[in-house]
């Protein structure tokens, strides 16, 4: 009877984790589909070059008020119902924003999509996080690494749309009629967070601000330099190191796979080495990367700069969600969602932080600053620790705890 009651829970765990890495997976397409084709929105609706920084900026003001909104809906109902729901209201919204004719749909369609993101960014990994501490071993940065995934799907089929000028309807369609299916499907397997002991919870801390900090400060950070990449990339190999049309396309998508292979990777790394030491490595990586970017003498060696950024800053985000749901084991849904703020800090400050300093002073200068941010996570390193009474020694709980209470190993 305990070998049937283990091998059920096992098969529940796992279709939980795949279920999880589909909304991951079909997240990063949604949210590349969006910002890979911000140009033909542009086009489509008539923005401004002088308004379109306040439509680019709503989205992430949004989907912080969607995580903060998340973090009271979740005490009312379970993240995967919200995660359920949201999702397919997300790419309903995306299709909206590419069969509109005002601007006025455009705007409305844009806020949709930005709360969305909120509330989907702070339920997946609400899960994913009481996934982990279930498995007890590391397995989110495999979560990040299917959004990674969905990315470079995303931005490989805006491409097709830009190459065979599609409207954006027409590209938008075919993805909305495979994903919301799939999506809603996938949602059925969905595990929530077991019940935390007793005695646990009786000893856990509850959500303060001031111990979550840390935590939040490395994650504004990570996302600066994400922010970097993504935005300046293409601009700093053409317009500084003076690279072709062509390859000034290339680091982004040399970031995007560098950032699917150390996720995919990273929780190997954690599980041999611990969480401390990945991001102690991925940090000086990632601070290398723009220090080669400063200093690069052409394209090419700025390329094998932003192929450590991605290596590096790849493994930062998925750690620091689930350090937060190690030092709050009792409220790990309302730590993440509050941590979870700070990713869409970070974005909003990073463009018009870099782009400022390059206009002010110099885009080689100007990359020196995202490398001094992340080099702060150093100091925070201490706070990946897992805490020793709460899962043992090393860096995550033996592999044998909670799952299925039986001993099996998923």
């Amino acid at each position: 009877m305990d070998a049937a009651i283990s091998a059920q829970s096992d098969t529940r765990l796992r279709h939980g984790r795949a279920s999880l890495a589909v909304s991951f997976f079909a997240q990063g397409t949604a949210f590349a589909l969006l910002v890979t084709r911000i140009p033909a929105l542009q086009d489509r609706y008539g923005v401004s070059d002088a308004l379109l920084p306040a439509f680019l900026a709503a989205v992430p003001v949004l989907a912080g008020a969607g995580s903060l909104a998340t973090e009271h809906l979740v005490r009312r109902v379970r993240p995967s119902v919200v995660l359920r729901w949201v999702q397919p209201v997300l790419y309903l919204a995306l299709l909206a924003a590419g069969a509109g004719n005002a601007l006025w749909q455009l705007a409305a369609a844009l806020a949709v999509f930005g709360v969305c993101v909120g509330g989907l960014d702070a339920s997946m990994n609400m899960l994913g996080v009481s996934l982990q501490r279930t498995y007890g071993r590391s397995i989110m940065l495999g979560f990040h690494a299917a959004y990674s995934l969905g990315g470079i799907l995303g931005a490989s089929l805006a491409w097709v749309g830009a190459h065979w000028h599609l409207s954006l309807l027409v590209l938008y369609s075919p993805v909305i009629v495979v994903v919301i299916p799939l999506v809603l499907v996938a949602s059925r397997w969905y595990v929530d967070q077991e019940a935390v002991p007793a005695a646990e919870a009786a000893e856990a801390p509850p959500v303060v601000m001031k111990l979550l900090m840390p935590l939040c400060l490395v994650m504004a950070f990570a996302y600066i330099g994400d922010s970097t990449v993504s935005n300046w990339g293409a601009k700093y190999l053409k317009d500084t190191l003076h690279s072709s049309e062509q390859l000034s396309t290339v680091p982004y998508n040399v970031y995007m796979v560098t950032t699917l292979i150390g996720r995919s990777l990273g929780d190997f790394g954690v599980r041999r080495f611990g969480a401390v030491a990945v991001v102690r490595v991925g940090t000086v990586l990632a601070a290398g990367g723009f220090a080669v970017v400063a200093v690069a003498p052409g394209a090419w060696v700025g390329m094998l700069g932003f192929t450590m950024l991605g290596f590096g800053l790849c493994v930062i985000v998925p750690q620091t969600f689930a350090a937060a749901g190690r030092l709050f084991p009792g409220a790990s849904d309302t730590a993440i969602a509050r941590l979870n703020i700070f990713n869409y800090v970070g974005f909003l400050v990073g463009s018009p932080l870099v782009g400022g300093l390059g206009d002010a002073w110099s885009y080689r200068g100007a990359m020196v600053v995202p490398m001094l941010l992340v080099l702060v996570t150093l100091r925070y390193a201490r706070s990946f620790a897992a805490e020793p009474a709460r899962y043992g020694v090393g860096h995550e709980r033996p592999r044998t705890a909670d799952v299925g209470r039986a001993g099996n190993e998923l």
